[in-house]
């Protein structure tokens, strides 16, 4: 007997700061950076973004989302055997943020480990997952995306500041003798490391370097479209499926005109992708997840449809995972 892996439950957490582009843009004029509304909007289609508070973790937003989870999914913390955390802004250097989340769910001894591959995180993870799955190493996983983004952002930087936000995304994956996953693509290509990147560490008790993210907006924009639909047709075929298959894209949300462009070239039409960046901005490897569960939880994605999930990140990564509901 085929095993596969299938969701069966997802969850996220938005932190309570909402800020508005009104908020970010007025806090960004009292330090002297100018900026506006209709230029975030245009460039990049956010409206508002979530920002942690002091003291909140990124495991603190990972236990909410996985709760979620794991109630729309009908099981408990002690019915999960492996935990998959993507983030690019961990609790601390070490342990794992997921060994941090798996204590605080008093889900004790299943395999727990971060993935790094920043936007590209959840991908990456749920990827993992599936083969863990899928070998029997795992029958039920928690597979989160969770980020403090807020925390790495330059503030004098207009073209970075607004883009990102804070969040948490997570699905429950489980053993099924059904098809859930259907196909997965992974890639990376380091050398585009310094295209995107955050050039800081620690070092004998200082941090060394800077600590704040940089970005080439336009280098990021230009390769990302083509990444994209190259990951979203290799994915395609391998499970022997078309464009036409998909009912829905889940896309990393960083940028409105890159998602756009992503349907385009696949000629889907904008009404089946599932667009969460103008109310969360740029949540990293939180974004799909975020998505996903905010298009399950309004009804707009169903049980039984066909969800294509792309995203592409700092490394630079990019990968694709098509799954049926």
């Amino acid at each position: 007997m085929n095993i596969y892996a299938r969701i069966t439950g997802t969850g996220s957490y938005l932190p309570p700061n909402r800020l508005t582009n009104a908020d970010l843009v007025s806090q960004l004029a009292a330090q002297g950076v100018q900026s506006s509304d209709e230029w975030i909007v245009e460039r990049t289609g956010i409206r508002a973004r979530h920002f942690a508070p002091a003291g909140m973790a990124c495991s603190d937003m990972a236990l909410q989302a996985c709760q979620n989870a794991m109630q729309a999914a009908g099981v408990t913390a002690q019915d999960i055997d492996l935990i998959i955390v993507g983030t690019s802004t961990p609790d601390m250097v070490f342990p794992s943020t997921a060994s941090i989340l798996q204590g605080k769910l008093g889900a004790a001894g299943g395999a727990a480990f971060d993935v790094q591959a920043v936007c590209s995180g959840f991908i990456y993870a749920l990827t993992v997952a599936d083969a863990m799955i899928k070998c029997g190493s795992a029958r039920r996983a928690l597979v989160v995306g969770s980020e403090i983004f807020s925390r790495l952002l330059d503030f004098q930087d207009r073209t970075t500041c607004v883009l990102f936000g804070d969040g948490a995304g997570a699905v429950v994956l489980e053993a099924s003798e059904e098809p859930g996953i259907l196909a997965t693509d992974l890639h990376a290509d380091g050398k585009y490391t310094s295209i995107l990147y955050v050039p800081g560490h620690v070092a004998g008790g200082k941090v060394q370097g800077e600590p704040l993210l940089r970005m080439d907006g336009q280098a990021v924009f230009k390769l990302a479209v083509g990444l994209l639909d190259e990951t979203a047709r290799a994915v395609l075929a391998k499970a022997g499926k078309t464009a036409a298959d998909i009912d829905w894209l889940v896309p990393h949300q960083a940028n409105i005109r890159i998602m756009q462009s992503t349907a385009r070239k696949l000629k889907l039409a904008m009404e089946n992708v599932v667009v969460t960046v103008d109310q969360h901005g740029n949540t990293s490897a939180a974004s799909i997840p975020l998505a996903l569960d905010t298009a399950v939880r309004s009804g707009q994605i169903k049980p039984g449809q066909t969800l294509l999930l792309e995203g592409v990140g700092g490394g630079f990564t990019w990968g694709s995972v098509l799954l049926k509901l």
